[in-house]
């Protein structure tokens, strides 16, 4: 089991999906929010809203938040983790063309850095429409 204490500020990221339910715009359909956190400080480096009917981060959407997350530690991390259950092929690919170690591994052993950002999350969306 990982816990930040076990990471120094940006030796290792995360990437995970913050909503439970879609996030639902009049103008734009519904989307999926993948954010990418710092390990050690549990940092929310950036976010992607991606439409639920695409399978996973494009390439386009893949660099964006890894320049992103680099843009506010001024490097890119060693390492990248990523919950099994989420598809992350093209995001994989870009991490490594950076020189990131992706590690993927079941979504439990990552809750204890996500569950409090997507508990806020979930209070500040509140299921309602963004628009």
């Amino acid at each position: 089991m990982y816990e930040p204490s076990q990471f120094q500020a940006n030796e290792a990221w995360i990437t995970f999906k913050l909503n439970d339910a879609p996030v639902s715009t009049n103008a734009d359909g519904d989307f999926d929010v993948l954010a990418l956190m710092d390990a050690a400080s549990c940092f929310i480096l950036g976010m992607e809203f991606v439409s639920v009917d695409s399978p996973e981060l494009s390439q386009l959407e893949s660099k964006r938040l890894l320049k992103t997350g680099q843009s506010h530690k001024q490097q890119y991390p060693k390492t990248i983790f990523i919950p099994t259950n989420q598809a992350a092929s093209i995001l994989s690919a870009e991490a490594e063309l950076q020189d990131i170690a992706v590690i993927r591994v079941p979504e439990e052993q990552l809750l204890v850095f996500i569950s409090e950002a997507r508990q806020g999350f979930q209070e500040h969306v509140s299921g309602g429409k963004i628009q």
